[in-house]
């Protein structure tokens, strides 16, 4: 299986997957999944003729589960030692979620050098966490409860969140059956992960301030984000990346749920490819 061995203060082994020939698109999951979530991108763009190289975080599906560095410039150290491992160049980053962090913290810190264009996907950036400077952000207690919770009694936490994630609590447009599958699927990936990975991720993602990252961005850059995502809201994130990056573009899918990735993996997949080739 190809993986690479990361270096810094907090080194470990990064699983990466990859499909097709092209110009490298590199895929970075959110939490708590691993690469195994782009499935239907992965199959879309190696067959309209993309390299695409998916890899899982640290903490999480088949890369080493580390007892440290579970902050946004080690993620971002690891994602610049597989760009420069695997030599990658005119790449483009594609970043959801949790995995939106590790673009923006990419860019910010080491630049466009190897990049050509960027997506952020109901990414967290520009900052989640409401401050005297944010008023519009999310309460620290959610993120608090959060991470009790999942050191409490991880697994009910996970059985709960995706509920919400893929907004099953409300009219989704699916259908029972896929319903349930896509839960199952869901949770089998996010059991596998780091228990103390997957709660320190909630500290990172909750904390991180990545709006002077986003100033530096430089290369087109398309955003994507649901009108009803219940755990990233579009009014904290999407449309506030799109005010903080210069050119970059906003992509509204009506309806969908922070879990657009499956949920809604057409429309996705049909403006992943129309950026790339534009």
């Amino acid at each position: 299986m190809p993986r690479l061995h990361t270096s810094g203060p907090h080194p470990t082994e990064l699983y990466y997957y990859e499909q097709g020939r092209g110009q490298p698109v590199v895929l970075v999951h959110g939490w708590p999944l691993s690469h195994r979530m782009w499935e239907s991108q992965i199959t879309a763009l190696s067959e309209a003729g993309y390299r695409v190289i998916a890899y899982d975080r640290r903490g999480f599906g088949q890369s080493g589960h580390p007892t440290a560095g579970y902050d946004y410039d080690t993620f971002a150290a690891d994602l610049n030692d597989l760009m420069t491992k695997l030599d990658l160049r005119d790449a483009v980053l594609a970043g959801f979620s949790m995995g939106g962090g590790e673009v923006a913290r990419y860019i910010g810190r080491y630049g466009s050098m190897r990049v050509a264009k960027a997506m952020l996907l109901g990414a967290v950036p520009p900052f989640l966490l409401k401050t005297g400077d944010n008023p519009q952000g999310v309460d620290e207690s959610v993120f608090a409860d959060m991470f009790n919770a999942v050191r409490h009694d991880r697994l009910s936490f996970l059985g709960d969140f995706f509920y919400k994630f893929y907004n099953l609590d409300k009219s989704s447009g699916q259908g029972p059956q896929s319903s349930n599958e896509l839960l199952a699927f869901s949770k089998w990936i996010a059991w596998a992960a780091s228990p103390l990975g997957t709660a320190q991720c909630i500290v990172a993602f909750g904390e991180t301030d990545f709006r002077a990252d986003l100033a530096k961005f430089d290369v087109p850059t398309l955003i994507v984000h649901g009108d009803a995502d219940q755990i990233v809201p579009i009014d904290v994130a999407g449309r506030r990346s799109r005010e903080l990056i210069r050119g970059s573009r906003l992509e509204v899918i009506q309806g969908a749920p922070h879990g657009f990735a499956a949920t809604h993996a057409q429309q996705l997949n049909a403006l992943m490819l129309g950026f790339l080739r534009g």
